[in-house]
């Protein structure tokens, strides 16, 4: 039986994120809003600037973000492309350890503080525990990446509403996946006097089961997961030696492939 393709939780082909920096106090909104139309999104966070004036408090930050997924953003934001290879462990490490003991979980990802990074920040990151950070350099596009370390987003969040609507309208003739990813800043929302955007989007959304929502490490860990299923040489058996159900379609069927099943097909 011939592999055609693989597919998102359910056999989806499309998918959703969000990604928001810095932890800034329109979170609580931002977050509610989220929960009202079941959206699920990444929130970046500076560890050193949690409790200031503006930002979250950092007790409040596990309970804020439940549900969600807690991400590091550096501990000062700074430049990383800019600063000494010396500062990126205390920048990176140290954000990891903190945001950790506030969330109750392994952080493993991250965004860029200004959309800074060079090749050596890129290759210091899996040291650090990284295993995928987002740049803020927007492509417009729905294609996953090549390299999580380099994850470019869709668009940012102003003009997410038109690309909701195009990504409900993409159909792609070679059956790949294809993920909307947005990213900002809960202030600008406040700033640009836009919080509407987000209902719009909900809107766009609602009802739709064909659409995937998913945090950045959700889809980081499903992509893993299906990167590591084996085929038989003839196709007729796939297992899966991972601890996620993944889905693939084979001859037109989408078909789950439980944790650690070798399934004919």
């Amino acid at each position: 039986m011939k592999i055609q393709f693989k597919c998102f939780p359910g056999g989806r082909r499309k998918a959703v994120t969000f990604s928001f920096d810095d932890g800034r106090e329109q979170d609580r909104r931002l977050v509610e809003t989220f929960n009202r139309y079941a959206l699920k999104g990444t929130f970046h966070l500076n560890a050193g600037m949690l409790g200031k004036a503006g930002y979250i408090a950092p007790e409040e930050a596990a309970e804020l973000y439940a549900g969600h997924e807690i991400s590091a953003h550096s501990v000062n934001h700074p430049f990383l492309g800019l600063s000494p290879t010396d500062q990126l462990a205390g920048e990176i490490w140290e954000d990891r350890k903190a945001l950790e003991r506030l969330a109750g979980y392994p952080v493993r990802g991250m965004s860029y503080p200004f959309g800074s990074y060079d090749d050596r920040v890129v290759a210091a990151l899996p040291a650090f525990g990284i295993e995928y950070a987002r740049t803020a350099a927007g492509d417009g596009g729905f294609e996953l990446p090549a390299d999580f370390l380099r994850w470019r987003p869709t668009c940012h969040h102003k003009e997410m509403a038109e690309r909701t609507r195009a990504l409900l309208e993409h159909r792609d003739r070679f059956g790949r996946m294809a993920l909307l990813y947005i990213w900002g800043h809960s202030y600008e929302f406040d700033d640009d006097d836009n919080w509407s955007l987000i209902d719009t989007v909900g809107d766009l959304l609602e009802g739709r089961d064909d659409v995937w929502r998913a945090t950045s490490a959700d889809i980081v860990a499903y992509m893993q997961a299906l990167d590591r299923l084996r085929f038989a040489a003839d196709g007729g058996i796939v297992h899966n030696p991972s601890a996620l159900e993944v889905w693939i379609e084979a001859d037109g069927q989408a078909v789950a492939v439980g944790p650690g099943e070798a399934k004919r097909l």
